[in-house]
């Protein structure tokens, strides 16, 4: 186990086990520039976006976006529940599931440890009604476009968006923050320091980051593996020939 010791009395001492050193970590520019949502006394800045348990399991980020374009299943949300060890935000679905069913998945996975739930763009403000009657944890709105009509949305039980714009996140969640200036915003970062840090500065609470897949993350391994192999083929001695 390694340890630092701390700089001054306000610095935040840090501890890195040896088996965790390789944990899926969220660019260090979001906690330090943006401002974070409070929910119920958990303060979220990075949010990870993904329903692969394993990185769920092996990262740094605040929290975990859990949404897929499959009808919303209790098992799946049973599944990332039972294996995470930080906050998760649910799909509940909103698009092809409506009405009564997507109220009761949002209140299944309250049940389940959920700290909020996600409902898609085209989700109506009856169905989102029908979900904020039916939980206590905050109903989360997928927004795609400037265009999207959110005020009655809002006005249903909407209580955070969920900026997700592709290249024009930036752009979108400007003019939203413009129109709703205290509403809690989360957005879409992108891949790089500066396209984070110009979402953040559109008004974005909170990131959502993407990370690297299963197979991405195994590519790198096994190079690191293939160079490893072939720095010993190429020296007798370090496979232990001559020890």
């Amino acid at each position: 186990m390694k340890k630092s010791a701390p700089d001054s009395k306000r610095s935040t001492p840090v501890i890195n086990t040896h088996l965790r050193q390789g944990v899926v970590k969220v660019p260090e520019i979001i906690k330090r520039e943006v401002s974070g949502i409070m929910i119920n006394g958990k303060t979220i800045f990075s949010i990870l976006f993904s329903t692969d348990i394993a990185i769920i399991r092996n990262t740094n980020a605040d929290a975990v976006i859990a949404v897929y374009p499959f009808t919303p299943n209790p098992a799946i949300t049973q599944a990332i529940m039972s294996v995470a060890d930080i906050p998760i935000f649910c799909g509940v679905g909103g698009s092809i599931t409506t009405g009564r069913r997507v109220a009761n998945a949002a209140l299944h996975a309250e049940f389940q440890g959920a700290i909020g739930v996600v409902v898609n763009a085209p989700t109506s403000a009856n169905t989102i009604s029908r979900i904020e009657k039916s939980i206590d944890i905050p109903i989360i709105l997928t927004v795609v476009s400037e265009f999207d009509i959110i005020d009655t949305k809002i006005a249903a039980g909407v209580d955070i968006l969920n900026i997700s714009g592709a290249g024009k996140t930036p752009e979108i969640t400007r003019k939203i923050r413009e129109k709703y200036p205290d509403i809690p915003i989360i957005a879409t970062g992108g891949p790089t320091d500066e396209s984070i840090l110009a979402t953040i500065e559109a008004g974005a609470n909170a990131i959502t980051y993407t990370p690297p897949t299963n197979g991405e993350l195994f590519k790198i391994i096994m190079t690191r593996h293939r160079n490893s192999h072939k720095k010993s083929a190429d020296n007798p001695r370090s496979q232990g020939f001559f020890e």
